[in-house]
């Protein structure tokens, strides 16, 4: 083990490709103060490598809805790893979990767990295209990330290492747009095998074309019904967010096929795809003579104190309100943004805004346009004062304390950002700008 004076970041770049091991954590994605590593956490807390603490508005990349460390969870996932953790054929914890998912969501006639949300999406659009026996995917745009896989990393601006036959697979489709998702089905449903999106994510979707109080995902569902496309939606953000139920219930609309992950286990690591069964089944093996589709199979994919974790949190969420916490404090904390960037003078450059269960903030330059330095700025001075917040991501233990302690974070910050927007953000800013994940070049 090394003992030279390295920092940290230079020896996390030294053994793991992009210091982190998703590029959202990278050193790209943070102003040059932020703390290069993390030790521990507790509720809406995170503590650095000399103890320093920060009101943590990351929060796991959204993973953790409950707050780090919660006592119930914890004691969950213990008595599952003293109860072995992994055995030889499926676990008790493993039918429970995936009984009380399947009655849960309400579009889930059985259900597959795994470890990430990658393999779960990339696990959806297989079933899909040996359901449909079409290879297309048809992907909306505009929300950001679905897979680590070929299919869709190769739809993105960071296609090499990826086939060009790989490339050409996925085609993709705006948010909100019904009369450009009709000419791409309408001219290429013959080759798509399935359509993913998300239901949402810092817009709602427009009313519906074809059903009066209905929703842009509403006919999403009947064009591709109407097509023979799989509809798979994509809940890794929004699931054990917009309502325990998922966004899907939320919305009234039955997918075909969809993911969970991220808040489901409270920062455990626990994903699943689901959906109907007539889908689904084709991972099966008891019928004998149906042609087999591997689905998926890993060793941890079912691992035990991650689901016990799962179905701790399903009841904590249930308990305490959680969900209905998240939403009250995400519309105080747009208001606070808001009312303090109002204070110092700059509302027409900063502001927070979407769903109340999920804000978020636009960082803009003295032109008006969106600006990645003033991003950076502004997180700068949020860590000054002991303030992570690179997005938005609410928790339970986010309460009036957390507030009041945003608010003087903010009205800092605010004050600093009017001067470099008045002087020039040269003067101000003490790194490199943030850069975009999905960029070619370093």
């Amino acid at each position: 083990m090394t003992t030279s004076k390295k920092s940290y970041q230079e020896r996390l770049l030294n053994v793991i490709p992009g210091g982190a091991h998703t590029y959202s954590r990278g050193f790209d994605q943070f102003p040059g103060n932020a703390p290069e590593i993390m030790v521990r956490g507790k509720g809406a807390t995170s503590f650095d490598a000399n103890n320093k603490a920060y009101l943590d508005y990351g929060m796991a990349l959204r993973a953790v809805n409950i707050g780090y460390a919660q006592d119930e969870i914890d004691d969950a996932a213990i008595a599952q790893i003293k109860a072995g953790n992994n055995l030889t054929r499926a676990s008790m914890i493993e039918l429970e979990a995936a009984e009380l998912l399947v009655e849960l969501i309400d579009s889930f006639d059985m259900v597959k767990f795994t470890k990430n949300g990658s393999t779960a999406v990339s696990a959806a659009v297989k079933l899909a295209r040996a359901y449909t026996g079409k290879d297309q995917v048809l992907r909306c745009h505009d929300h950001p990330f679905f897979s680590y896989d070929d299919w869709f990393i190769g739809s993105t601006a960071i296609q090499k290492g990826i086939p060009q036959a790989i490339i050409e697979l996925t085609t993709s489709f705006p948010y909100n747009d019904v009369a450009r998702l009709e000419a791409i089905l309408s001219q290429e449903a013959d080759k798509i095998a399935c359509l993913v999106m998300e239901p949402c994510t810092t817009h709602e979707p427009a009313p519906s074309k074809y059903f009066e109080g209905k929703t842009f995902l509403h006919d999403v569902a009947f064009l591709c019904k109407k097509h023979n496309v799989v509809f798979i939606l994509d809940e890794m953000i929004t699931g054990f967010r917009w309502d325990l139920k998922g966004a899907q219930h939320y919305y009234q609309i039955t997918p075909d096929l969809s993911t969970f992950g991220k808040a489901m286990a409270n920062g455990y690591s626990v994903a699943a795809v689901g959906g109907k069964r007539e889908i689904m089944s084709l991972g099966s093996i008891e019928k004998a003579g149906q042609e087999r589709l591997f689905l998926l199979s890993t060793t941890h994919g079912a691992e035990m104190s991650g689901l016990g974790a799962f179905v701790a949190t399903v009841n904590y969420l249930k308990q305490h309100n959680v969900i209905e916490h998240i939403w009250r404090y995400g519309r105080k904390f747009i208001a606070v943004f808001n009312e303090c960037a109002r204070a110092q003078g700059v509302e027409d450059f900063v502001e927070a805004g979407g769903f109340a269960c999920s804000p978020y903030y636009l960082t803009k330059d003295a032109n008006g346009e969106m600006s990645l330095a003033f991003r950076t700025l502004f997180a700068q001075e949020m860590v000054k004062q002991g303030v992570l917040m690179p997005w938005v991501a609410l928790c339970y233990q986010h309460d009036e304390k957390a507030l009041a302690q945003t608010k003087t974070a903010l009205l800092h910050t605010f004050a600093v950002y009017k001067k470099a927007l008045t002087s020039g953000i040269d003067a101000y800013l003490e790194s490199d700008a943030i850069k975009p994940v999905f960029r070619q070049y370093n």
